[in-house]
Formats: C-alpha cells, sequence, structure tokens
C-alpha cells in the first residue's frame, strides 16, 4: 500500500474547538492513517499553539467574521496561509477537505489532488424550516460548490450519498460511501450505575433513558420529550436524562416542566461515559442523522437503542436483533422505549449483539483502508 502525505481541513477537532460528532470522526480518521504509515497534517481552529498528537501535527488558527459564513471563509484563508508554508517543504499528497466550513479552501487550492467528505447536508441538518435564510442558502450553495469542484467525494452512509447526489448533482461514479467508525473501548468502563444515577437524584432500581446530543431539530429532542409524556403514563418510575445543550433548551425545558426530567447541558467525556454505562436504554430520535455515532458508542457499551428509522440509522440497525427502529414521531418513539422498559433483558441482549456488529463493521482500521481506496483513485 502506499503511504500519502495527507493535509486534512476541517473546522473542528478533539484536542482544541469541537462542536459535535465531527470532530470525533475527523481526529480517528486521522490517527488511524497516522497508525497505517501515512503522514498527517491537520488544520483547524484552535487558540493553543501547533502540535502533535498519536503523531497527527495539528495546524491552528483564529478566524474571525460578522456570521458563519465569512467566519468559515476566513478560517478558509488562513488555513491555506499555513498549509502553504508547510507544502513548500512536505509536498502533500492528498488534500482532504471534511463539510462545507473550508470550501473556500477547496476553492483556492482546487488544482490540487483533493477529496470532500460529506458528513450531512445543510438540508439534513434544518430541512425546510430555514429555506429562505439566507445563510441556509449559502451554505448549501457551498455544500454543491464543493462537490463540484472536488476531484471525489466521499459520504458517510448510503442514504448520506443519495442525497448529495439529489441535491447538488454529485455523479454516482464519483463518489464513495466511507463509513465512520468507533473506538469501542473508550465507551465501555466498568461503574456502579446505581452510584452514578444516585448522582442524579435518580433511584439506583429506576430504570434510566439517556438522550444525548446537540438540542436542536434535526436531532430530534421535542419528539423524545413528548414521547417521554407518553411513556410516563406507563412507567412511572422511568427517569429521563438529556445530555446536551442548543437552541432548544428553553423551549424544552418549558415542555418538560411537570416530567421527571433532567436536562443536564453539555457534558464532559468521562462523564458521558458514565452516564451511558449507567443508561437503560439510549434513544436517538433524529429527524435526519447522516451517520448516527451515538449508536456506535452505546453499541460499545452494549446498550440497548431506540431510534428513528432514518438515514445511517436506518442502515446500520437491524431492528429486534441490535436495536428497536421507530417513526420519528413521539407516539412511535414511546412504543419502542416502553418495549425496552417491559423486556430490560432483551434490552441487554440488543446492544451486546450491537457491540459485535461495531467489531465486525465500524472498527477504524478497515474504514481508513477503504478510504484510502479513494485516495488512490484520486493520486493515480
Amino acid at each position: 500500500m502506499d503511504s500519502f502525505k495527507i493535509a486534512f481541513f476541517c473546522w473542528e477537532s478533539m484536542y482544541a474547538e469541537r462542536v459535535g460528532g465531527l470532530a470525533n470522526a475527523a481526529t480517528n480518521l486521522a490517527e488511524t492513517l497516522v497508525k497505517q504509515n501515512h503522514d498527517v497534517h491537520f488544520f483547524t481552529r484552535g487558540s493553543i499553539p501547533d502540535l502533535t498528537v498519536n503523531g497527527v501535527q495539528y495546524h491552528y488558527c483564529q478566524p474571525a467574521g460578522k456570521n458563519i459564513v465569512e467566519y468559515c471563509d476566513d478560517m478558509s484563508r488562513r488555513m491555506v496561509d499555513q498549509f502553504r508554508s508547510i507544502d513548500s517543504q512536505l509536498k502533500f499528497d492528498v488534500l482532504h477537505f471534511h463539510d462545507w466550513h473550508p470550501i473556500q479552501a477547496l476553492h483556492i487550492l482546487q488544482d490540487r489532488n483533493t477529496i470532500l467528505t460529506y458528513h450531512s447536508t445543510e438540508y439534513g441538518r434544518n430541512g425546510n424550516q430555514y429555506g429562505d435564510w439566507w445563510e441556509f442558502n449559502e451554505i448549501s450553495g457551498k455544500e454543491w460548490y464543493g462537490g463540484l469542484i472536488a476531484k471525489r467525494v466521499t459520504a458517510v452512509s448510503s442514504t448520506l450519498k443519495r442525497e448529495v447526489m439529489q441535491l447538488y448533482n454529485v455523479p454516482d461514479e464519483k463518489c464513495d460511501v466511507v463509513q465512520n467508525g468507533v473506538v469501542p473501548r473508550q465507551y465501555r468502563t466498568e461503574i456502579d450505575p446505581g452510584e452514578v444515577k444516585k448522582a442524579y437524584g435518580i433511584h439506583p432500581f429506576a430504570p434510566l433513558v439517556l438522550f444525548v446530543g446537540r438540542l436542536v431539530y434535526q436531532k430530534g429532542p421535542d419528539l423524545f420529550i413528548e414521547a417521554v409524556r407518553q411513556v410516563c403514563h406507563y412507567r412511572w418510575d422511568a427517569k429521563i436524562v438529556v445530555a446536551g445543550d442548543g437552541g432548544m433548551m428553553q423551549y424544552l425545558r418549558e415542555r418538560a416542566r411537570d416530567l421527571p426530567v433532567n436536562f443536564v447541558g453539555y457534558i464532559p467525556d468521562s462523564e458521558y461515559i458514565r452516564l451511558l454505562n449507567a443508561a437503560d436504554i439510549v434513544v436517538i430520535p433524529s429527524r435526519n442523522e447522516p451517520f448516527g455515532l451515538v449508536l456506535l458508542e452505546a453499541w460499545s457499551a452494549e446498550k440497548g437503542v431506540v431510534a428513528s428509522d432514518v438515514g445511517g440509522l436506518s442502515e446500520n440497525i437491524d431492528s429486534f436483533v441490535n436495536g428497536i427502529k421507530t417513526d420519528a414521531t413521539p407516539e412511535s418513539l414511546a412504543w419502542g422505549i416502553n418495549t425496552l422498559l417491559t423486556e430490560p433483558w432483551n434490552a441487554g441482549a440488543l446492544g451486546m449483539r450491537g457491540r459485535k456488529k461495531v467489531d465486525r463493521m465500524f472498527l477504524w482500521g478497515p474504514i481508513v483502508q477503504r478510504l484510502t481506496d479513494t485516495y488512490s483513485r484520486v493520486v493515480a
């Protein structure tokens, strides 16, 4: 296998600015590439000095802008300046861009061997609710333009590939599916579930239902809260923890005033892992989910999952084998949650089968080998 010199362009990473699952995915991709004898430089945001972690060399910039579009354009120009100072000596083989944020950098460097990975789309994140909002149109335009000028495109699921083909006319033969992966040992730990529950004011024997994610329309936290209302009619003892922050927080708090829901906001990874391993059920109620890294994290902890039958969740869950798929409605989600609350032994069995699927299909090593096949097609 060829050894490549690779430049990553991504607006978040695990060691500086971090917003969502993109940070984990891009960082783990980069670190696994290094383990497979490739050289990776990661251009991203941050207010810390450049550093090397697990063999990946991180280069940080501090952008500015009056809005998210101007901010990301400024970030792109700063990334390009850093890239050129290093490229003059190293001569990168592949330039890999992640999502729309560095599209201006892709534009400037479009004559090189370029890859664009779609981790999601603006339409998927916001649906029609922002169709007339200027930033929605600007970002969607950048996503279209990136798919046009990149030498090759990847998507994290077959559903997302179909979405970018339909939205942005990306040709089928130009786009590869390269799924996300997970490092299972990072999410499975030995804890006393009762002690963790007590720390949140929950009786050690009460069933704990966990939602973790950004509190935004795409992730469906409002669907989850309405489902909880129905669940509580049947299971008075069920307790709910919502971990994450976002623009819907105040609305959700108002809706859940009379429900046993604890909004814990943003929590560090160490606390997330404790909660994940203490939970009895993990619920992923997304309206749109290009992949769904929380699914792999829950499976790594051997947890039963109830998830909307959408996107990557639909592709990866085998219903009633390693999880339960439901419609993205409160009624259907409540049915799925009640099913596993009524049969806790079944929730455990689904979680264990999910872990086996992780080991079979979602380890980073084989996934990165598929990615380097895409690199080879661009470099050839």
